[in-house]
């Protein structure tokens, strides 16, 4: 599984109307994990050239 990890690959704008489909919360980037967290959820979702993979199941607990 490959994630970016050099800055936030993903636009801010798109970042900012981002939730976790489990929760619904808003998503924050990590740049250690280089990854979309869902705090609520415990879950890092990978963002895999600049596409965030909002999955459940291609998501990695925290």
């Amino acid at each position: 599984m490959t994630w970016a990890s050099a800055g936030a690959p993903v636009d801010p704008w798109l970042l900012a109307k981002l939730v976790c489909p489990v929760t619904r919360t808003p998503l924050r980037w990590d740049d250690a994990r280089g990854a979309l967290l869902s705090d609520a959820a415990g879950l890092a979702y990978p963002v895999r050239d600049g596409v965030p993979v909002l999955l459940l199941r291609e998501a990695v607990a925290i």
